[in-house]
């Protein structure tokens, strides 16, 4: 099994070591002692809110090419453009992350693998409601440049299809709507689906 490394990132010692205490007995999983002085895979976080002293910590904990998996009860309002822009691509309800379901989403992450859907659309969904706030007078301009296709896979990002799915909506082979969504994030430097998703909504796209 190939090792992971993971990062662990929490405002007091007592929320650390209990991260680390499910994570190190795990196999396969490599607890890194500091994140923003050795490399991890993925940093897992844990806040009550994601106030200005977290958002800080995990500024310095994970830089923008990490994925983070965030464990907090609640995130909406200003908190989600703020976690996606740190590279948040999974959320765990606190009395969701047992220690199995944190270790089976820190190896899906590893992998490369998309946010549960559930998870995603918890995020397409806040975002939605942020859409009016959001929506940026340049929106014409960021239209313009993307095209009607990847348009259309922002779209249908926005409504929580997969990949697969996607493809089959479209008639697309996977392969070809992966290069659309590697080449619009490569393009507009955004770090993730979540963050192409919240850029389109941002700018009136979708």
């Amino acid at each position: 099994m190939e090792q992971v490394r993971v990062g662990v990132c929490a405002l007091d010692p007592i929320t650390r070591a209990g991260l680390v205490n499910c994570l190190e007995p795990q196999a396969g999983v490599v607890v890194v002692a500091d994140p923003s002085q050795e490399h991890a895979d993925v940093v897992v976080a844990a806040f009550d809110q994601l106030t200005p002293d977290a958002v800080a910590a995990l500024h310095e904990a994970a830089d923008v090419t990490t994925p983070v998996i965030l464990v907090q009860d609640q995130v909406g309002g200003a908190e989600l453009l703020t976690s996606v822009e740190r590279r948040v691509v999974a959320f765990l309800p606190r009395a969701a992350a047992t220690d199995e379901r944190l270790v089976q989403s820190v190896r899906a992450i590893a992998a490369g693998e998309d946010a549960q859907p559930n998870v995603l659309g918890q995020l397409l969904a806040h975002t939605r409601r942020l859409q009016q706030e959001m929506v940026e007078a340049e929106g014409d301009d960021d239209e313009a440049s993307l095209s009607p296709r990847e348009i259309e896979v922002l779209r249908l990002m926005a409504d929580g299809l997969d990949t697969n799915e996607i493809a089959r909506e479209l008639r697309y082979s996977e392969r070809t709507v992966k290069n659309i969504i590697y080449t619009l994030t490569n393009r507009l430097r955004l770090h993730n689906r979540s963050h192409a998703v919240a850029y389109a909504m941002r700018a009136g796209i979708i």
